[in-house]
């Protein structure tokens, strides 16, 4: 007897749940672009929650692996202003000096500088978070004291030797990972390969369970670009081919006056992403 034909097998969907990675340059020159980031986070975060009610995130900056709190006078909650530099009395933590790992403790010119208390417990904000923005706000506000090399860090929060970020890639979650940078990644280990790979190794070889946002310079696309308008680099920023390596790359220029509506222009995708996922069996 012929088994009755129901048709093609609709795919299960990540049912809401997506994994942002946030890796943040904290080069001397970011100081502003930072702040258009925490600026566009509510506005992205609301678009895709409006198209799926069943949002269910994990938000995590990583770290760039240093304590840079060398005035006390910089010090906000958890930490004594009063205290002797560098750790300005500050109870540290194992990861706070682990490149890759979720910042929780931001230090720095222009940083938090305190700890951001998540309700998750964890070095990620989970969906348990009263108030994503506030939360969002002191994890990403790095500051301008690190360093850059986004596409290294990316591959030390994923690959996570140090279990600092434990439960924050979920199997069955759709991964974004969003890379902020306004130079050439001259700074990060391995080759553009080695980076796509991480990426590929985190969601089990499947291109179609991660997007890769990039803000970097546009100084390589040409004259009359954003960054340097009479200027040209041929050379291609080893970001911007890492974005063209993907199946799911999206770039924008970081010298845009708001990243508004580069983000909004990912929604729908990641949206369509999330609906077509398959979690690995």
């Amino acid at each position: 007897m012929a088994m009755p034909d129901f048709g093609p097998q609709q795919p299960e969907g990540c049912k809401g749940k997506i994994d942002f990675l946030f890796v943040v340059s904290a080069d001397s020159t970011m100081d502003n672009q930072q702040k258009q980031l925490i600026e566009s986070f509510p506005g992205f975060m609301t678009a895709i929650e409006d198209q799926l009610p069943d949002f269910d995130v994990h938000i995590l900056s990583a770290e760039d692996g240093f304590f840079l709190l060398e005035d006390c006078n910089l010090c906000a909650e958890d930490c004594d202003p009063n205290g002797s530099p560098p750790l300005c009395g500050a109870a540290l933590e194992f990861c706070d000096k682990k490149s890759g790992a979720g910042g929780t403790f931001p230090s720095g010119e222009g940083a938090s500088n305190r700890r951001c208390e998540l309700t998750s417990g964890a070095r990620y904000i989970d969906s348990s978070e009263p108030d994503r923005t506030e939360a969002f706000t002191c994890i990403a506000q790095l500051g301008i004291s690190g360093t850059a090399g986004t596409a290294g860090r990316m591959v030390d929060a994923l690959e996570d030797p140090f279990d600092c970020n434990d439960g924050f890639v979920r199997k069955d979650a759709l991964l974004v990972v969003t890379l902020i940078q306004d130079t050439y990644d001259q700074d990060s280990l391995g080759t553009v390969e080695s980076w796509k790979n991480a990426l590929l190794d985190a969601k089990a070889g499947d291109e179609d369970a991660f997007a890769l946002l990039v803000l970097s310079t546009d100084v390589d696309v040409g004259y009359q670009q954003l960054c340097k308008p009479n200027d040209y680099d041929p050379e291609k920023n080893r970001l911007r081919v890492l974005v063209e390596s993907v199946e799911h790359g999206f770039i924008g220029s970081i010298c845009a006056p708001s990243y508004v509506q580069f983000f909004a222009e990912t929604v729908s995708s990641l949206v369509t992403l999330c609906e077509e996922f398959t979690p690995p069996g």
